[in-house]
């Protein structure tokens, strides 16, 4: 048999690190994964002992925040650029949310108009709307909701009361789907701003203390305990503690169907090192603290962290750059360096390869299963989508202005990475070759949750 593609090189499996290792790639799917003598095939491409890795799976993004539903033209690209094959994208969409049929059916043709890469959705639900819609979005597809207990915005992305999550959570039990939570309590944060304010505390190191730890705790504990009075797969979007993820993982053990995610800053940057070289670039929300990247390492050792993911926002450079740290945007690019960040910092820890086994799991194979996705994406396995990556090792200098986000910031600039994306396959397809995107806009696909 000839294949149509062979990809050759150090082959990262579940089941682990195939040296001199080859995937057979036939139409859009894996056909065959060995070592050693290699099939027949009509192309190959040669990594020799760099890392061939799943197609990432980015479990938050929001590519369509800023642009609009549009925005995936772009945000696709530096998806593949990345290496990431597959976005899960939050339904905060501008100027409104993915709350009903109707806009999920816009979203979905925009996804096959313009996206670069493939793409599943997450669904919401408006304040005082009920949970009528909730069922068929379910049935459609959307791989699972969204809630916030803050409002960044009254329509796009408001807050839920807490009567009304209790409701939603009920509603999602018979749909099986995870309900993902911004976890802010809004009185405590608002009270917070208020009082930096009044004392003339708006340069970007008061982001930090206007967004205290508890107020990140008790939204979390509260979410817990509504998942656990009533049934609801709860989800924490992002926990920037370790004590973040022992909240879960206490509720989980109590058989409360828990969950936590970490977002791969979180990993990376440090509040007291990093903010005053970075200011708004690097204000996200949760904030990025002080002294606690150590702790999640722990919490990701322990198995406390479902998977990580890069939160990807995306907003241009002038939200950032305004007299008042309250008033910039919060978010930060971050396909192009989800997995270069991860890969780097867990190489210091543990090991290149221990890393690049990590970066598989916690990357590619937990979020594809945690949004019911594989075996379809997420691992180098026969039969899976021939969503592919070649990390190339060796030093790799980040330069932002050349992303293909459309945005050409990041708080990365300048920082060098041990590895950088030289190839990404999306169903087969070559759509970048280290330098360029091959693919056109529209080849992407929505993927249901099945």
């Amino acid at each position: 048999m000839t294949h149509d593609l062979l990809m050759c090189g150090a082959v990262v499996t579940p089941s682990g690190i195939l040296d001199d290792g080859w995937v057979a790639v036939t139409g859009e799917h894996i056909s065959a994964v060995g070592q050693g003598p290699r099939p027949d095939a009509k192309r190959v491409i040669d990594a020799g002992t760099d890392w061939v890795i799943p197609g990432i799976v980015d479990g938050q993004t929001h590519a369509t925040s800023y642009r609009g539903l549009p925005g995936f033209a772009e945000t696709s690209q530096s998806a593949l650029a990345g290496g990431i094959t597959t976005m899960v994208d939050m339904p905060y969409d501008n100027p409104d949310p993915l709350n009903t049929m109707a806009r999920l059916e816009a979203k979905v043709a925009a996804v096959e108009a313009h996206s670069h890469c493939d793409v599943a959705l997450y669904g919401t639900v408006a304040p005082g709307q009920g949970t009528d819609e909730m069922a068929p979005l379910a049935k459609a597809g959307v791989c699972a909701f969204k809630l916030s207990l803050i409002e960044s915005h009254p329509v796009r992305f408001p807050r839920i009361p807490a009567d009304e999550i209790m409701s939603i959570l009920s509603a999602s039990v018979p749909t099986g789907l995870p309900v993902g939570l911004h976890n802010e309590d809004q009185e405590i944060v608002q009270a917070m701003i208020a009082r930096h304010r009044e004392a003339g505390q708006i340069t970007p190191e008061f982001h930090e203390p206007s967004r205290p730890e508890v107020a990140e705790l008790t939204a979390t504990a509260q979410f817990m305990e509504l998942g656990a009075a009533t049934g609801a797969h709860v989800h924490i979007v992002h926990l920037s503690s370790s004590r973040g993820f022992e909240i879960v993982a206490e509720h989980a053990a109590r058989g409360v169907r828990a969950t936590g995610e970490l977002c791969v800053h979180y990993l990376h940057f440090d509040a007291a090192r990093d903010v005053d070289r970075l200011g708004a670039r690097m204000k996200v929300s949760p904030p990025i603290r002080s002294g606690a990247i150590e702790g999640l390492w722990e919490a990701c050792e322990a198995g406390r962290v479902t998977f990580i993911s890069s939160d990807h926002s995306s907003w241009p450079i002038d939200n950032k750059l305004v007299p008042s740290i309250f008033d910039a945007g919060a978010g930060i690019p971050g396909l192009e360096t989800l997995g270069p960040s991860f890969y780097t910092d867990a190489a210091a820890r543990y090991g290149a390869r221990e890393a690049v086994m990590r970066l598989a799991e916690t990357l590619c194979r937990a979020p594809a299963d945690f949004f019911g996705i594989a075996p379809r994406k997420g691992a180098i396995v026969p039969g899976a989508d021939a969503d592919l990556a070649v990390l190339k090792r060796g030093p790799a200098p980040f330069d932002a202005s050349t992303t293909r986000d459309g945005l050409n910031w990041s708080p990365y600039d300048g920082e060098t990475f041990d590895v950088s994306v030289s190839t990404t396959v999306r169903r087969g397809e070559i759509a970048w070759d280290g330098t360029e995107i091959l693919s056109r806009a529209g080849s992407g696909a929505f993927i249901a949750r099945h």
